[in-house]
């Protein structure tokens, strides 16, 4: 009885495993996207980040957390800001500057 409980139990999820539909998932993602694009009052997460000046920092190397609490930000990701431009955070969007004290 319980083996062939198991035996069934394992082929029914082999067969869900098999049987994914993942053609639905672009549109999901485009409903999403639709839905923050329908209301222009709105500001888009990429133009509430970009409103944020960038942060000026005295050293080479920068580590951005998000957040300062831990449970509301990313992993941390260390920034090299050699270059003139801005460096960009991968996950949040913060930039960074190198600040020049000459």
């Amino acid at each position: 009885m319980a083996s062939s409980l198991m035996k069934t139990l394992i082929r029914s999820s082999k067969l869900a495993l098999g049987t994914r539909n993942l053609s639905l998932v672009p549109n999901q993602v485009g409903n999403h996207t639709a839905k923050w694009m329908q209301d222009t009052s709105m500001k888009s997460p990429m133009e509430l980040i970009n409103e944020v000046p960038p942060i000026k920092v005295e050293g080479r190397i920068v580590a951005c957390e998000g957040d300062n609490d831990p449970a509301l930000g990313h992993p941390i990701e260390f920034i090299c800001l050699d270059l003139k431009e801005p460096a960009v955070c991968k996950y949040c969007g913060l930039r960074y500057v190198q600040d020049h004290h000459h």
